[in-house]
């Protein structure tokens, strides 16, 4: 991956790698659910401990192949394991729940030993081969680096996922040498040392061989973001989500939709975002951990740990940052940044403005060009607006200060004092104009000859 993060922990669609796999796992309900770590453990198990706190890590110290790994994990469990072993790639987050279920169920009903998931493919390069007999029987996985030419133009290859008997396998990790290129243990020796033991060896073939690829550079990574964002947006608009152009919507698997939602195109979805039944996203907008209510509308919008009430509109051009919550009806406008604010039902902030620490009651009207000036410099200050109030353009409300219900404040006007319920509030200076000064000051100008035109035209008739 040329990168100081860990293959396992870059992300695509929300989940690291690895978190991908977990999920899928997860699924199967296991009994205990076990990850081998190595490289870069201490960075992979501290991810680990935040997203899936229940896994336990068995550390591999040498990396000595499959086999090595998962002879580590076992004895993370005592050594042995009575039951199915599932045991899977931390590298491979298209692999679904569905496809490891149809794996164990044939495992169980066919009574194998050891069954393993394969998948044709365009180009089998890098991967073992699966080999199989005349009866159509598995025999052996062949790595690719020790295949012969016959054999590297098999296209059925092993997928590294598999599901064992717990106890034969614990004793057939024991007889896997390593007399191969890569002097490791291969997981794979398993398959021929327990079909010479006479157990049976079965297959369960992925139905879509893109499943089981494996991520080994950032080309890969971004193609397999690329099918996951299309398998999760054509899900979305079978549940009755409206996606313009699923080319250019990107979304998290943590993202839920009601029905008849509609996102526009240049569109991304983060975290834990939803959007309520009927309400509209886009065009380029960014949510991230924010709720969109029923009927709202959100354009051209970035958006953080924010909440969009009922019929609400957001845009375009705005910034809601964390904490940021509008009730019903509310109305953030162009250019109008907010960051951990509450805008009541109805109230309005159309227009170039910034709110910040604030509470905003019903129905009222913020000025163009406001700023709640909430920062001294040391501490963050609260302002309250109240219901029914209608605040002047280029206002500045200068924290702490509360604007009582039906208050009004001029434009221009810096708040620094409580403004009582119903009064008006004038906070600038006296206007006064000096007649002739641009004659003086700037003769010869274009402003001063125009004024003199100006001067010298009749006055208008009533």
């Amino acid at each position: 991956m040329k990168s100081a993060t860990p293959k396992v922990l870059h992300d695509i669609c929300g989940r690291s790698l690895v978190g991908h796999v977990l999920a899928a796992a997860g699924e199967l309900q296991p009994e205990n659910l076990v990850v081998v770590v190595g490289h870069a453990r201490e960075q992979v198990t501290a991810h680990l401990a935040e997203v899936a706190p229940e896994v336990r890590t068995a550390v591999q110290a040498e990396q000595n192949g499959t086999g090595h790994a998962v002879r580590m994990g076992l004895e993370e469990l005592g050594g042995s394991v009575d039951g199915t072993v599932v045991v899977v790639c931390g590298d491979t987050p298209l692999l679904t729940g569905e496809t490891l279920r149809r794996l164990s169920a044939t495992h169980t009903a066919d009574g194998n030993a050891v069954t393993v998931l394969t998948a044709e493919v365009p180009d089998a390069t890098g991967y073992g081969r699966i080999v199989r007999d005349d009866s159509g029987a598995v025999t052996a996985i062949v790595e690719h680096k020790d295949a012969s030419a016959a054999q590297r133009a098999i296209r059925e290859i092993n997928s590294g996922v598999f599901a064992f008997d717990g106890a034969l396998l614990a004793d057939a990790l024991k007889k896997v040498r390593t007399d191969n290129s890569q002097g490791e243990e291969y997981l794979t020796d398993v398959l021929g040392i327990l079909r010479g033991a006479g157990h049976r060896v079965g297959a369960s073939v992925a139905g879509d061989h893109r499943e089981i690829a494996g991520i080994n550079n950032r080309v890969q990574l971004s193609e397999a973001r690329r099918i996951l964002n299309d398998r999760l947006l054509t899900a979305a608009m079978l549940s009755g989500v409206t996606v313009v152009d699923p080319a250019t919507t990107w979304v998290d698997v943590t993202v839920t939709f009601e029905q008849d939602v509609v996102v526009h195109p240049g569109t991304q979805l983060h975290g834990g975002t939803h959007l309520a039944e009927g309400c509209e996203v886009g065009p380029n907008s960014r949510l991230t951990d924010t709720r969109v209510g029923a009927g709202a509308r959100v354009d051209n919008t970035v958006a953080v740990g924010s909440e969009v009430g009922p019929e609400a509109s957001v845009g375009p051009y705005a910034y809601l940052r964390p904490g940021s919550r509008l009730a019903r009806r509310a109305k953030i406008g162009t250019y109008v940044e907010t960051k951990n604010a509450s805008i009541g039902e109805g109230t309005k902030v159309p227009h170039l403005s910034y709110v910040g620490d604030a509470t905003i009651g019903e129905f009222s009207n913020i000025g163009a060009a406001s700023v709640f000036v909430n920062y001294d410099g040391q501490d963050k200050h609260h302002t309250t607006v109240g219901s029914h109030c209608k605040t002047g353009s280029d206002n500045m409300f200068v924290a702490p200060v509360t604007i009582g219900d039906g208050a009004y404040t001029a434009a221009g006007s810096v708040i620094t004092k409580d403004v009582p319920p119903g009064s008006l509030a004038v906070a600038r200076g006296q206007q006064r104009n000096i007649e002739g000064w641009v004659a003086r000051k700037r003769p010869g100008s274009a402003a001063a000859k125009a004024a003199e035109a100006a001067s010298r035209e009749p006055a208008a008739e009533d």
